[in-house]
């Protein structure tokens, strides 16, 4: 499997809260579902990106954008709009001073305006993202992802937008796979744009010697791999793949397969029983004595204490490796 498969098999939409907003000027959603990823879409009229802390994104119509969470920030017809809106978890909806007005709002299933005709039509489904795995991939994204409408997945867009207003049976589950064709489809054109800052992983991806090499790292973490090994898989002579690896990747084979086996370790420890020399074995490490060795000194707290739900802080800095 390659690096952008594997870190996006984590992220699948279960239960998404999925919204379309039908909108007149002037109009500001102040978003704050405490949801780790969003995927928008205008599908009539434009939209406004405004993070509290960065220059607003202008989003056209056909145009897709990817969100980061789960900090607040505000959708709005113009950067200057002050939002009269809170969208909470779940698309509850209240005025800025806390009166709850969801119901006065909903125009039919996951759709939410004042009237039917407005000029702007913004549709939007949410992710909860809480893998070890899927944090790599949200720290090699900035804030916020744009794919004009010229490159977006189209045919994902325009299915998902005329599904998000029905309400069939097994509506919920179509929804939620239209959503994750939708993420990865938007996400691989995004990588692809001229001048992206693509993490080095997915650069490396079509190259003779880095690619294959991560594709063996993802594929088999417990495999007892070296730099000689890894190259002699590869083709390549030890120095000549070392170089172009690290080049490519920013940072050396054994770094990023020690980042890799460490994020899945945590993915192990959090949702799983297994007992720590399980997981060890797992993803590499002979015994839990090297696993615990290993963990603590990369994310700052034992498996056991991490396990607890202890090292949060420590994980903010930790998931960086690898995902540049």
């Amino acid at each position: 499997m390659d690096p952008l498969a594997d870190l996006l098999d984590g992220v699948r939409a279960r239960t998404s809260a999925f919204c379309q907003a039908v909108l007149d000027p002037p109009w500001g959603l102040r978003i704050d579902d405490h949801a780790a990823l969003a995927l928008a879409t205008t599908l009539s009229g434009h939209a406004w990106i405004v993070p509290d802390d960065g220059d607003p994104v202008l989003m056209r119509t056909g145009d897709v954008a990817i969100v980061k969470g789960p900090h607040p920030y505000t959708v709005a017809d113009d950067p200057l709009t002050v939002p009269d809106l809170i969208v909470h978890p779940g698309n509850r909806l209240t005025t800025m001073d806390g009166v709850d007005v969801t119901d006065a709002w909903r125009l039919g299933p996951r759709t939410a305006g004042r009237t039917l005709d407005g000029s702007a039509l913004v549709a939007s489904g949410t992710y909860q993202v809480t893998n070890d795995v899927s944090e790599r991939l949200l720290n090699a994204l900035p804030d916020i992802v744009l794919v004009p409408a010229a490159d977006a997945p189209k045919p994902a867009m325009d299915f998902l937008a005329h599904e998000v207003g029905n309400d069939a049976p097994a509506q919920q589950v179509l929804l939620d796979r239209l959503l994750d064709i939708a993420l990865v489809a938007t996400l691989r054109a995004w990588f692809a744009q001229p001048g992206t800052a693509a993490p080095g992983w997915y650069r490396a991806h079509g190259d003779p010697l880095a690619g294959p090499a991560l594709r063996l790292i993802h594929d088999d973490p417990a495999h007892p791999w070296t730099v000689a090994g890894l190259a002699a898989e590869v083709g390549g002579s030890r120095a000549a793949f070392a170089r172009r690896f690290t080049t490519l990747v920013g940072e050396p084979p054994m770094t990023y397969l020690t980042g890799w086996r460490i994020a899945r370790a945590a993915d192990l420890l959090r949702a799983t029983d297994l007992t720590i020399e399980a997981i060890a074995h797992q993803v590499g490490y002979a015994n839990a004595f090297a696993l615990s060795v290993a963990f603590k000194r990369i994310r700052g707290v034992s498996p056991q204490r991490y396990r607890a739900g202890e090292g949060s802080a420590a994980l903010a800095g930790a998931v960086q490796v690898g995902a540049s």
